[in-house]
């Protein structure tokens, strides 16, 4: 399991930059080019930088969630539900 250190900067956490790369690429449907992702990634907080986005695009090219083409990359559809507790 990943745990980030309890001093860390949650905003600065890998698994939470990864989210946020997939909600800013939520609304697209097609291949989008990674230069439009990473201005309005490091548009949110100025603490960002390019190689914290990159880190963040491998670790979620790494877990599948994203593919590539290019210069272009797209978000994973997978048919995953989450089911009922009850």
């Amino acid at each position: 399991m990943l745990l980030p250190h309890p001093e860390s900067d949650l905003s600065l956490n890998l698994m939470v930059l990864g989210g946020d790369i997939i909600d800013l690429m939520h609304e697209r449907k097609e291949f989008i080019f990674v230069d439009e992702i990473m201005d309005r990634f490091l548009k949110k907080d100025y603490k960002r930088s390019p190689d914290i986005f990159f880190d963040a695009l491998t670790f979620l090219y790494i877990l599948g969630l994203i593919d590539y083409t290019g210069h272009k990359v797209k978000l994973v559809k997978h048919g995953y539900s989450q089911q009922a507790l009850l």
